[in-house]
């Protein structure tokens, strides 16, 4: 099958379980949203799937194949792409050498690398800020230099952790509108941590929700939204119609 797949996923820290036989899929082109309470262990299943965090147990597999003892980079170049909360932006180069970095480490040509940076600038809609310091750019373009620069080298996959922190409504309904594009003209399967949960319900095509390192809830943003099982994780009451917007990630 031509998938991102964890299979019985679990992490254990000194014995206590960070994640509990998880189990996650996405397709080329889906958009699978990762949502849960503070804690629930998100993060920690980016960091498994993509080489930052070993498996306790379980299985990770690319299109059949394992990745299990792949190094992060391996990972990568195996096409598989992510950000991070924080941006991990080279903050004293400028943002074109960002991407241009990011190329090279990717096996390609200086003049290759150049090239995709800039086409990959422009597709994002973020080629003005080329030449802008990396680490003067406010929060919210950092996010999407990060998700510009994550795009190079074209991935298979590309994990989102928490991309629409600290952007308006418009600029969130931007981001929206660009990982649609991701998923759709890239063909990209797309995994999103967001603490917006109202997003990720009308963007995803499949949600995946987490509590204590449990999945405790998968189906259709439809599905999602009408559990009783979900609104009681994050609230701890069943008597509220709407998920909250959860206003930090763990």
């Amino acid at each position: 099958m031509t998938a991102l797949a964890a299979d019985k996923v679990s992490v254990a820290f000194a014995g206590l379980k960070a994640l509990s036989e998880v189990d996650l899929t996405v397709t080329p082109g889906q958009i699978v949203g990762l949502i849960g309470p503070n804690g629930a262990g998100k993060t920690t299943l980016v960091n498994v799937l993509t080489g930052f965090q070993a498996m306790t147990e379980g299985e990770v597999r690319l299109d059949g194949q394992p990745l299990s003892g792949l190094k992060p980079h391996e990972v990568r170049r195996r096409g598989i792409a992510r950000t991070f909360q924080g941006g991990r932006l080279f903050r004293d180069l400028p943002v074109i050498d960002n991407l241009e970095v990011t190329g090279v480490g990717l096996g390609q040509s200086r003049a290759a690398a150049i090239a995709e940076a800039e086409e990959m600038l422009d597709w994002v809609g973020i080629s003005p800020l080329a030449n802008r310091i990396a680490g003067t750019l406010p929060y919210s373009d950092e996010r999407r230099v990060a998700i510009g620069r994550a795009l190079m080298g074209r991935p298979k996959y590309l994990l989102l952790d928490e991309p629409a922190a600290g952007m308006s409504a418009q600029e969130a309904t931007d981001l929206s509108a660009l990982i649609r594009r991701i998923a759709g003209e890239m063909g990209c399967g797309v995994i999103l941590i967001e603490h917006n949960v109202g997003l990720v319900l009308g963007l995803c095509d499949h949600i995946v929700v987490l509590d204590s390192g449990a999945v405790i809830e998968t189906g259709t943003p439809a599905a999602i939204r009408a559990s009783e099982t979900v609104r009681h994780a994050y609230m701890g009451t069943a008597t509220d119609t709407d998920l909250p917007v959860m206003e930090v990630e763990t």
